[in-house]
C-alpha cells in the first residue's frame, strides 16, 4: 500500500478576477491548499484572509515566490506583469500556472518560454476553453470527419458585458493589455487554432472604439470601481454605463482575418456592446459545416453534410452540448465547467508531468496573432506577418517540457 501524495503548497499572485481560480484550487485535506497569497490592495488581502483561513498575507510577491513552504504558484495578476512574476517563479524552482493571456508582447512571451526551458521548471497556461464541453464536442466531431477537411473557420464574439468587465479598470489601457483583439480574443484565436490544426502566419484586422469611448462618465484616477461595476440586469443600453475607467484607449470593436500555416483561412469577430454574451463558431470542411448555438449547458453544435440545398433550419446531426463535469470538489463554476477541470490538470501537471491540453507554444502563437493582427488594426489594415517561435522551444514542449 503507497502512501497518498502529500498536499500541495499553492501560492497565489493577485486576487481579482480570476481569483475563482485560486478559490478552486484550495482544497485543504483533499491534495492541495493555498498557504500564501500577495495583492497590493488591503482590501483584496482582506477577502483572501476570509477565502484561505491561516494562509499568508503580504504585498509583496517575493515574499510568495521565494517561501520554501511553497511547492506551486499561480499567477492571477494584470496580463503586462505575466511574463516578469512567472519568469521569476520559475527560477526559484517554483511549477507555476499563468492566466491566459501568456503576456502582451511576442518578445516577453518568448523570453518566459526561454527561461522555462533553461530552468527546466514546469510552465502552464490557463487557457481554459480547451476544457469547455462545446469546444471538445466540436473538435470530436471534427476528429471523426464528419464535416470532412477543415478548409475554413469564422467565430463571432458577442460580448453582452464588455462594458462592465473591460472598460471600468485595467483591461481598457493598451499599456496593461496591448488590445482587447489579445486580451479577450487569445481565448478564441487559441481555440481556432486548436480546431484547424494550425497556427495563423499572415493576419490583417479592423477595429474601432465606437461607444465607449464618448462615454463622459468616467472615474477620476485613483477613485476605485463602484460597487455596482457589473449587474446581471443593469447598464443597458451601452450608454447608460458610469464610472468607466480614466483612460480607455482600447478597441471595443474588432475583425480579423487570418491565413493559418496549413492553408485554413480564418476569421474572428468581437463586440463589445451587444445585448447578448456567447460565441458563434461555424467550421467549414470540403464535406459539410458545423455550428453551435450557445455555448454552455443547454447549447447544441448542428452539422449540415448530407446533401445541397437552400437554408434548412434542421441539421443532418445535431449533439447536446455535454453536462461539465464537476471537479474534485463538486463545482463546475463558470466558462461552461471548464475552470475546475483547467485546475485538475494544472495539479496533475506539478505533481507528475507529462502532456496537457493546453499548450504553452499555443498560448505564444495566440498572442503573436494578436499582437500583429493589433498592429494590422492600428494602420489601417495593413496585412501582418506572425513571427516564428524558435524550434527547439517548440520542441522541448511538444516533448512535455523535458530534455
Amino acid at each position: 500500500m503507497t502512501d497518498a501524495p502529500r498536499e500541495l503548497r499553492l501560492g497565489v499572485l493577485g486576487f481579482g478576477l480570476r481569483g475563482s481560480l485560486a478559490r478552486l484550487a484550495h482544497r485543504p485535506g483533499n491534495g492541495s491548499q493555498v498557504v500564501a497569497l500577495a495583492d497590493p490592495d488591503g482590501t483584496v488581502r482582506k477577502e483572501a484572509a476570509t477565502a484561505f483561513p491561516g494562509a499568508r498575507l503580504t504585498e509583496d510577491h517575493r515574499d510568495v515566490l521565494h517561501a520554501p513552504d511553497v511547492d506551486a504558484v499561480l499567477v492571477l495578476t494584470p496580463d503586462h506583469t505575466h511574463a516578469d512574476l512567472a519568469g521569476e517563479a520559475l527560477r526559484a524552482g517554483k511549477p507555476v500556472f499563468v492566466e491566459k493571456p501568456l503576456d502582451i508582447t511576442v518578445e516577453r512571451c518568448d523570453a518566459l518560454l526561454r527561461t522555462a526551458y533553461e530552468t527546466g521548471t514546469r510552465l502552464y497556461v490557463g487557457h481554459n476553453m480547451r476544457h469547455m464541453p462545446v469546444i471538445r464536442l466540436m473538435r470530436d466531431v471534427i476528429a471523426r470527419g464528419e464535416i470532412g477537411e477543415v478548409k475554413t473557420i469564422w467565430v463571432r464574439h458577442f460580448v453582452g458585458y464588455g462594458g462592465d468587465w473591460y472598460f471600468k479598470d485595467w483591461h481598457a489601457e493598451r499599456r496593461h493589455t496591448t488590445g482587447l483583439l489579445l486580451q479577450k480574443a487569445a481565448h478564441d484565436i487559441d481555440v481556432l487554432h486548436w480546431l484547424a490544426g494550425g497556427y495563423a502566419r499572415r493576419v490583417q484586422a479592423l477595429g474601432d472604439l465606437m461607444v465607449y469611448g464618448d462615454n463622459p462618465h468616467r472615474r477620476a484616477p485613483g477613485e476605485p470601481k463602484h460597487a455596482d461595476w457589473h449587474t446581471v440586469d443593469g447598464h443597458w443600453p451601452p450608454h447608460t454605463q458610469r464610472g468607466l475607467n480614466p483612460v480607455i484607449d482600447v478597441e471595443d470593436v474588432s475583425l480579423l482575418n487570418m491565413r493559418l500555416d496549413n492553408g485554413v483561412l480564418a476569421a474572428y469577430q468581437q463586440c463589445h456592446f451587444t445585448p447578448d454574451y456567447w460565441r458563434n463558431y461555424t467550421v467549414i470542411g470540403d464535406a459539410g459545416r458545423l455550428e453551435n448555438f450557445g455555448d454552455e449547458e443547454g447549447a447544441v453544435v448542428r452539422v449540415w453534410n448530407s446533401h445541397r440545398s437552400t437554408y434548412r433550419a434542421e441539421a443532418d446531426a445535431e449533439y447536446a452540448v455535454p453536462l461539465a463535469e464537476e471537479g474534485a470538489d463538486g463545482t463546475e463554476e463558470e466558462h461552461g465547467g471548464a475552470d475546475p477541470l483547467l485546475i485538475e490538470e494544472f495539479l496533475r501537471f506539478v505533481r507528475e508531468g507529462g502532456a496537457t491540453d493546453t499548450s504553452p507554444v499555443a498560448a505564444r502563437m495566440a498572442v503573436a496573432a494578436g499582437v500583429r493582427a493589433t498592429e494590422s488594426l492600428r494602420d489601417g489594415g495593413t496585412p501582418r506577418e506572425v513571427p516564428d517561435l524558435d524550434p527547439e522551444l517548440i520542441a522541448y514542449f511538444e516533448r512535455g517540457q523535458t530534455r
